[in-house]
């Protein structure tokens, strides 16, 4: 192997991070002790993966109090991810791909991170730990939160005009910073790595998640639905295999305030980390079962209910101390959005106490404080009346804002892909349409086993 490849950074294969007891014990070790005592070291590369220590998935089951309903919500959760969000995994993902195709390597080139949140904030993470200066192409108007994160582990920042749904003036600027060769843009909405990441990590830990509560005697050991709000679109795209193995339902998420998919519509909101204004490259829309909107103030008044509501939800509503204490921390805007939408797929397709829906904590409350301040003004501070109310956020979701993904709901979202990717990003029509096919994202899945052949040869 050449000096150049050594000096590679690498973490693990797919495979590992689906089962982290395949990493080597030392390594494993290792990464767990960083997690807590040096966040910043390289071999927390390791702990990007869905599991405890113990190696269980790490998720929660809703209270049915919350809820309103019969059917089992279960909620993946990416706070034990090292920037406390799975979009590390997507960012990592890719970087990694780029360096198992010769595309980009330390020191030669810089990786620019263009997105409304997470992303960045992963691409902060893993760009400087795998030797890339990095840089963050991020709406100015995003949380405070998020820039203090993306400065903390080590990235530059570009703020562009406008909020959660600018994506338009982020590629502008992407296309400014492509000029310069040194400069290697890392593409959520376009590359395929996010997308295998989600269709083999985020699938395989809702997948176990199912047979571990079967044991538990909750739902019966499949995912009957697979619920995300979109991003980037990679994290819906974990139903793709589950949907060829189970019938999954599929259904997509976005805010009211920015209805694109449902209804070709557009928009500012406040659901940081959805909401995009387009259709994504790397999103299957043939697979996509329907579309749902969820209004964003509601979110952040779940978000504030679930973090501070802790005495209402014990003493009113019957949920147990030890589950309200594991909700504070653990949700987000996103999060709630995907709560609420779950509830409305439950209503909308008449599922029962033994169907199973699993959704994605996308990121916890600690990305918010600033976002939850904002609330507290406009409305006052939760009181237990107003937290009594916002319980009925939850209660009331129901068979509104949905659109069913009929074959010419699908045909349509997949013609929206032309204004932005092949007249604006250089896309071709036929790559577009190759799309169409199943197969084409069966192969996409497939590419997993090669690529992991080749980390493992380039780890030496």
């Amino acid at each position: 192997m050449s000096k150049e490849k050594r000096e590679y950074v690498f973490g693990p294969t797919f495979a590992e991070m689906v089962d982290p007891m395949k990493i080597a014990e030392n390594v494993r070790e290792a990464a767990r002790v960083a997690r807590s005592e040096d966040p910043l070291d390289p071999v927390n590369l390791y702990n990007l993966n869905w599991k405890d220590d113990a190696g269980e998935v790490t998720a929660l089951v809703m209270p049915k109090e919350i809820t309103g309903v019969s059917t089992p919500i279960a909620v993946l959760t990416g706070q034990k991810f090292p920037t406390g969000a799975h979009k590390v995994g997507p960012a990592y993902a890719i970087v990694m791909e780029k360096q198992v195709h010769d595309e980009i390597t330390p020191g030669e080139h810089r990786c620019v991170f263009p997105s409304t949140g997470n992303f960045g904030i992963g691409g902060a993470w893993v760009g400087p730990r795998m030797g890339y200066e990095s840089t963050v192409v991020l709406p100015e108007d995003m949380s405070r939160e998020r820039f203090e994160m993306i400065g903390a582990f080590g990235a530059n920042i570009i703020k562009t005009p406008g909020s959660e749904s600018n994506v338009k003036e982020i590629y502008d600027k992407v296309k400014e910073l492509r000029a310069d060769p040194k400069n290697a843009i890392i593409q959520q909405f376009a590359e395929f790595g996010n997308y295998r990441f989600h269709a083999t990590v985020t699938a395989s830990a809702a997948r176990e998640l199912a047979q571990s509560l079967e044991k538990q005697s909750i739902g019966s050991g499949k995912v009957t639905a697979f619920v995300s709000a979109m991003g980037s679109s990679g994290t819906i795209g974990a139903g793709d295999p589950l949907k060829d193995e189970q019938g999954t339902l599929i259904v997509g998420l976005e805010p009211i305030q920015c209805p694109t998919l449902y209804n070709v519509g557009f928009g500012a909101h406040r659901i940081e980390g959805i909401g995009d204004k387009h259709v994504t490259w790397i999103h299957n829309v043939f697979n996509t079962d329907a579309m749902m909107c969820i209004d964003d103030v509601d979110t952040v008044r779940g978000m504030v209910l679930l973090q501070e509501g802790g005495d209402v939800l014990v003493n009113d509503l019957g949920v147990s101390e030890e589950t309200a204490a594991r909700l504070v921390g653990t949700f987000g805007m996103s999060g709630v959005c995907n709560v609420l939408g779950a509830i409305k797929t439950v209503k909308h397709f008449g599922l029962g106490p033994d169907d199973l829906v699993v959704t994605v904590a996308t990121d916890g409350y600690d990305r918010y404080p600033s976002v939850r301040d904002w609330l507290a003004s406009v409305e006052g501070e939760q009181t237990r009346e107003s937290a009594l109310r916002r319980v009925e956020i939850f209660h009331r979701a129901g068979r509104d804002w949905i659109l069913d993904g009929t074959r010419g709901v699908r045909e349509r979202w997949h013609n929206q892909k032309y204004f932005t990717w092949v007249e604006q990003q250089g896309k071709s029509v036929e790559a577009l349409q190759q799309q169409k096919d199943p197969d084409f994202w069966r192969d996409q899945r497939a590419r997993v086993e090669s690529i992991d052949r080749r980390i493992v040869e380039m780890r030496g």
